[in-house]
């Protein structure tokens, strides 16, 4: 056996005693491999070709290390599935282990063509060269498709760039997909052609595995805009396929649901920047939604930091996405949107757009005109 040498490089966040820091990091060497005694590997070229290599290890805290870990390409294969199982396959069971960053080598990255818009291609298709863009969810559930049909319609008429289907709504019996899907659409499009503004209706088409494609093709045919998709229910691999469908190619937003539990605590899970940021780029998300701090969840400042970073750095060819800043925002709320985040973000207000007042469209309106003059950049 003999492999390319070349390798991509991880980094991890070990909660432990300094005695025991680099036999941890060795330890994940090992899991993320071979997971076998290396001992009783005979094969040199093994040992040396396919076990990870520790790269550096150095102390971040008390009892609080960082060790950068390179994996041999090709033991990612040419997989999404594969790769994310080297990267934090077993080593997710063991406590006090977090996956803070990785870097792929170029041969790597090139198998991932990423987001098929990214910031770049979603403003040319709304037409929004300089500042943030709007966002808003079709809510309460329980609603019917007309009801929601005419939501989406005042939200349109107000200058919302994205409207999206609530996470919740899916294909219940109080507001079927198809009907749905098709109203809002039309009604997204009617007011799109009054205000001569481009806004696009993204149905949530989170499914059971066997529906996933059927619904996104359905949405497609109907005048949908974009798609919203929930990997943490249905996957980031088909997310990916859904990305890469040059059947589709529509713009991607992801949504949270189901993955608060990977990154909440400090010493274990994954980073908010690897989470929300790097894997949601891999797998084809143009824009991430994520719980900005001050709101209704319990994310801080430099965890929202940190996943702007994972969205925006760096990736070779993997262009960069959207955060979505969501979870309880308000209008009065916007100054210091813009302070933190700068122009290059989505910004998603909800049920406060409701609480301003009977006019709907009045309210979206107020929330264009606060977004003006965002500075360039975070």
């Amino acid at each position: 056996m003999s492999l390319s040498g070349e390798r991509f490089t991880a980094v991890y966040r070990i909660a432990c005693p300094p005695q025991e820091a680099e036999a941890r990091a060795r330890a994940i060497c090992i899991e993320q491999t071979v997971e076998f005694p290396e001992r009783l590997i005979e094969d040199a070229a093994i040992r040396e070709q396919v076990i990870g290599h520790l790269a550096w290890l150095q102390a971040v805290g008390q009892d609080r290390f960082e060790a950068a870990i390179q994996y041999p390409v090709e033991a990612a294969g040419r997989e999404l599935t594969q790769l994310l199982n080297v990267l934090f396959g077993n080593i997710s069971l063991a406590p006090g282990v977090r996956l803070v960053g990785f870097d792929l080598s170029p041969s790597l990255a090139s198998q991932y063509p990423g987001p098929r818009f990214g910031q770049t291609g979603l403003r040319d298709l709304v037409q929004v060269p300089d500042r943030p863009l709007l966002c808003t969810a079709l809510k309460p559930m329980g609603l019917s498709p007309g009801e929601l049909a005419a939501l989406a319609y005042r939200l349109a008429l107000g200058g919302i760039h994205l409207i999206k289907d609530d996470h919740g709504l899916s294909d219940q019996s109080f507001c079927p997909f198809e009907e749905r899907v098709e109203r809002c659409a039309e009604a997204v499009a009617r007011a799109s052609r009054e205000t001569g503004q481009t806004c696009l209706y993204l149905p949530n088409v989170t499914a059971p595995a066997d529906e996933i494609t059927m619904r996104a093709q359905f949405a497609k045919a109907a005048g949908a805009g974009g798609l919203l998709f929930c990997p943490g229910l249905s996957g980031l691999d088909a997310m990916r396929a859904l990305a890469a469908d040059e059947g589709l190619a529509l713009p991607i937003l992801s949504h949270p649901a189901f993955q608060g539990a990977y990154c909440l605590h400090p010493d274990s899970g994954l980073s908010h920047g690897v989470l929300f940021g790097q894997l949601n780029r891999l797998a084809g998300a143009d824009a991430v939604i994520f719980p900005n701090w001050g709101g209704r969840f319990a994310y801080t400042q430099a965890e929202c930091r940190d996943l702007v970073a994972g969205a925006t750095r760096d990736m070779g060819s993997v262009r960069p996405i959207f955060p979505v800043p969501a979870g309880g925002m308000r209008l009065d709320r916007v100054q210091e949107l813009r302070e933190f985040y700068g122009r290059d973000c989505i910004l998603l207000i909800g049920g406060d757009l409701h609480a301003q007042g009977p006019d709907l469209v009045a309210s979206c309106r107020r929330f264009a005109d606060l977004t003006v003059g965002f500075p360039d950049q975070c």
